[in-house]
């Protein structure tokens, strides 16, 4: 999986759940959620978990998903 990409298919999302690919969130041009990893999807909400009781929802449509490189 390329890094610093968009995710936009479920191959995409399962992906980076797969590889705990850290995830940067964008709404309206602005960077809502940055760091966490996905845990859980479907088709109208991502679940992007930042720490151990840190889960933010994130509905699919009105928001872009990036893949980041790790650190």
């Amino acid at each position: 999986m390329a890094y610093n990409r968009r995710l936009e298919t479920d191959q995409d999302f399962q992906e980076a759940l797969e590889r705990q690919v850290p995830i940067r969130v964008f709404k309206d041009d602005h960077v809502i959620d940055a760091g966490g990893c996905v845990i859980r999807f479907d088709d109208t909400t991502v679940v992007i978990q930042s720490g151990v009781s840190e889960l933010a929802y994130h509905p699919r449509k009105g928001c872009e998903f990036f893949g980041m490189k790790k650190r």
